[in-house]
């Protein structure tokens, strides 16, 4: 039987394990993003069989994340059916990745329907390239830091507490700058809502991020947190648009800054652009690796 209940930041103890033996490199599943965005889906959370079982609610419509774990599967979607039909509200599942697909192929043959939601796909990146920027097509990234680099007195440097006041006045800002896109679930209410939640419990939440300044002034900032032993997850990357070469600044020093501190990381997710046309732009830019596929998917009762 599922017992759930609101999540709190002492579920971080039990859910980081069984995350991180799930392996994936999906930015969903990690419990920061769970305890940031839970202002916006409202989600209840328990273990299962050694899964953790997630319900978010968003527009007044509840579904199921994938239940990560090491657990037997069966027996937990065999719940996680039983809960919804009990609750009256259809069984779907969000956030199942290509790998996820043929399990439920096994689970429910022929009662299943999986769509791609290319808006929430996270994009993935070598940690090597992205630290170098090497290679022709990652010419114009280099152009813009050789810039920033010969214009400014810049510095960066590990977040504190005392920088915390400056992010939220750049975040601010940057908000009054940068009008509203159409998306997918979230829009600026709910990234401000979860970027000063980050801040507020930073060090419980074991997040690690990174300020750039010019003349001692912040221009960019950026945080995040590795989600298993090769991935780490940014979270948030705010900077002065109209500062030239501030956004793959403090992209590659952060990187540079990570791979220090975490010789096994190889990946760097970026997370999804949630529709948001320029977001997209900006992530295709830098050349992924490869993607995180993801569906939604609904199963269709027996």
């Amino acid at each position: 039987m599922i017992e759930l209940h609101p999540v709190t930041l002492a579920d971080k103890q039990w859910i980081d394990p069984l995350v991180w033996a799930e392996g994936s490199s999906s930015a969903d599943f990690n419990f920061g993003n769970i305890f940031l965005w839970d202002t916006s889906f409202h989600q209840l959370v328990g273990k299962l069989n050694e899964r953790v079982i997630v319900l978010p609610c968003y527009d007044h419509k509840p579904f199921f994340a994938w239940p990560v774990g090491t657990g037997d599967l069966k027996p937990v979607m065999a719940e996680l059916e039983a809960y919804a039909r009990e609750h009256d509200f259809p069984f779907t599942l969000r956030g199942v990745t290509q790998e996820h697909l043929p399990l439920l192929g096994d689970l429910f043959p022929g009662r299943y329907t999986a769509m791609p939601e290319r808006d929430l796909w996270d994009y993935i990146y070598s940690a090597e390239k992205l630290d170098t920027l090497s290679g022709k097509k990652l010419h114009g990234k280099r152009n813009h830091i050789n810039r920033f680099e010969a214009e400014n007195n810049w510095s960066f440097s590990p977040l504190t507490h005392q920088d915390f006041s400056d992010c939220m006045a750049l975040l601010d800002e940057w908000n009054s700058l940068n009008p509203e896109e159409d998306s997918t679930d979230v829009g600026a209410d709910d990234e401000y809502a979860a970027i000063r939640r980050a801040f507020e419990n930073y060090d419980e939440l074991g997040l690690e991020g990174g300020i750039l300044r010019v003349d001692g002034k912040p221009v960019a900032f950026t945080m995040g947190e590795p989600v298993c032993a090769h991935t780490f997850v940014v979270h948030f990357e705010k900077a002065h648009s109209d500062l030239n070469g501030a956004y793959p600044m403090v992209n590659r020093e952060f990187v540079r800054y990570i791979r220090s501190r975490y010789p096994s990381v190889l990946w760097i997710n970026r997370e999804d652009d949630m529709g948001h046309e320029s977001l997209r732009q900006s992530k295709e830019s830098y050349h992924p690796d490869h993607m995180v596929e993801k569906y939604t998917v609904v199963i269709d009762n027996a």
